[in-house]
């Protein structure tokens, strides 16, 4: 069992953080230890108990490598899009960006997945993501506890069937997410600026 970082519900919660350039590349990342966090996040809720997620781990460097020029194709053409403005925003942009130009370098990935059995639902969709994204959130809060960062990424998605194919995801498996993992480092990670609680908070309706 890997020792945990002594943080209390509330920290964990609010310090854990998207981590890009703070990703520590030349630390190997122990199989064990991603398992071990794998373990707590299929503990995530899950609709009708249905537990029809899926875990791909890459630690092979050409894997890696491969999924990550997809991430980069499909940044390239957002990032083009966007028109950062505040300091907030070009920090973030920057920070993505490095993460786009080293994300074959990060020691683990791991692509969160979910059984559909075909198509995708019109409409919406939250029965089905409801279903994986709590567990992928889980994971992330595991691996900080283990002293490992990750970030939130779904950009890889625009090549989805392509990395399906790569990866020989059978058909009826739809990708909702992708973590890149690394230990981090430094420790000073604080809770992020957000918007005042009142004003996206409805009582009673809207």
């Amino acid at each position: 069992m890997t020792e945990l970082l002594p943080l209390d519900p509330d920290q964990l919660l609010t310090t854990t953080r998207s981590v890009r350039k703070r990703l520590d590349y030349d630390r190997p990342v122990p199989l064990d230890v991603v398992k071990e966090a794998l373990e707590v996040a299929l503990q995530a809720p899950t609709g009708s108990n249905s537990q029809t997620w899926h875990w791909i781990v890459l630690t092979d460097p050409e894997l890696k490598q491969k999924v990550a020029d997809y991430y980069a194709q499909s940044f390239s053409k957002y990032y083009a899009a966007q028109q950062p403005r505040d300091e907030t925003g070009k920090r973030v942009a920057s920070s993505a960006q490095y993460l786009a130009d080293t994300m074959g370098q990060v020691p683990v990935l791991v692509i969160g997945a979910i059984y559909t059995g075909g198509d995708l639902p019109e409409g919406n969709q939250a029965g089905v993501w409801g279903s994986l994204l709590p567990g992928a959130w889980s994971l992330q809060l595991a691996l900080r506890a283990r002293g490992l960062g990750s970030a939130w990424t779904t950009l890889h998605l625009a090549y989805e069937k392509e990395i399906a194919e790569l990866l020989g995801i059978p058909a009826g498996i739809h990708q909702g997410v992708l973590l890149p993992v690394a230990y981090y480092t430094g420790t000073d990670f604080k809770p992020a600026p957000r918007k005042p609680l009142d004003s996206v908070l409805h009582i009673d309706g809207w």
